[in-house]
C-alpha cells in the first residue's frame, strides 16, 4: 500500500516537473501566437496591417473594447506579464513576420515591477530600441508608447514607479524625436496629481478601465495615421544621450 502511494507521489512530481520545464522553455511564450499568426497569414493586397505589440495592457483592450479592433486591420499581440525581454525574443514571429505597415509597442512597466527580476531603466530602454530598430530595419513604421502613470503595483507594493516611469517616457520621446519615429503620448492624458493614473481611468491603477481604453483610442489612432505618412527609417539609429 505505502509502494503504492509513494509510487502515485513520484508519478505526480515527475508530471509537475515536466510541465514546469516545459513552460520554462518558452519563457518568451512563443506558444501563444503561433497558430493564430499561421491562420492570419501575409497581408492582403492594400491592407494597412497594425500589430500591437505588449502586456496585459495591450491583451486588455481587445476583452474591454473588442469594437475598437473589430472591422479594423489592427492585430493584438498582447500578452499578460509580460516585459521587454520576452516581447523582443518573440517580436519576429508575432510582429515581423505579420508584415504589417505599423506596430504600436506598449512596454515597460512590468520590467519596472521586477516582473522576470531586477530591470534597469537602461536595460529596458536596450529592449525597446532593439524591438524599434528591427521593425524599421524590416520597412515596419515604428509607434512606440508611453508607459501609462502608476503610483503604486497592487503586486510589488512600496518601489515607488512613478520616477523611473517619467524618467523612462522621457527617453522614449527623445529616442523617436532623434530617429524619426512616433511617440505616443498616453501618459500626460491619464496622468493624476500624484503622478499616478486617474481614478476614474484605471481599475486598479495599473490597467486601463473601459474609460481609459476610451481615452486612449484617439491618441493611438492618430500616432497610427501618422505613421502611414511616416518615412521609415532603415539604418542609422541613434540613442539620446540623457543627463
Amino acid at each position: 500500500m505505502k509502494l503504492k502511494i509513494f509510487y502515485k507521489i513520484f508519478i505526480m512530481s515527475v508530471l509537475l516537473l515536466s510541465t514546469t520545464s516545459l513552460k520554462a522553455q518558452d519563457w518568451q511564450n512563443l506558444g501563444r501566437f503561433r497558430t493564430e499568426n499561421a491562420e492570419l497569414g501575409i497581408p492582403a493586397k492594400g491592407e494597412k496591417r497594425v500589430v500591437f505589440m505588449g502586456n496585459s495592457i495591450t491583451q486588455g483592450w481587445i476583452k474591454a473594447r473588442l469594437e475598437f479592433f473589430t472591422n479594423r486591420p489592427y492585430i493584438n499581440r498582447g500578452i499578460s506579464g509580460q516585459t521587454t525581454p520576452q516581447m523582443l525574443l518573440r517580436f519576429r514571429q508575432d510582429v515581423i513576420a505579420l508584415q504589417p505597415i505599423v506596430v504600436v509597442i506598449l512596454a515597460g512597466t512590468n520590467d519596472i515591477a521586477g516582473n522576470t527580476g531586477f530591470s534597469t531603466l537602461e536595460m529596458i530602454e536596450n529592449n525597446l530600441a532593439s524591438m524599434a530598430e528591427l521593425a524599421a530595419s524590416n520597412g515596419i513604421r515604428v509607434v512606440l508608447s508611453s508607459v501609462l502613470p502608476v503610483f503604486d503595483y497592487p503586486w510589488k507594493p512600496g518601489i515607488q514607479p512613478a520616477t523611473k516611469i517619467i524618467a523612462l517616457n522621457h527617453w522614449i520621446e527623445k529616442y523617436c524625436e532623434i530617429n524619426r519615429f512616433i511617440y505616443l503620448d498616453y501618459f500626460s492624458a491619464m496622468v493624476d496629481d500624484r503622478k499616478g493614473m486617474k481614478a476614474e481611468l484605471t481599475k486598479d491603477g495599473v490597467h486601463a478601465n473601459i474609460d481609459g481604453y476610451k481615452v486612449m483610442e484617439p491618441l493611438v489612432e492618430a500616432a497610427i495615421q501618422k505613421a502611414y505618412k511616416n518615412k521609415c527609417v532603415q539604418s542609422n539609429f541613434q540613442e539620446p544621450k540623457m543627463q
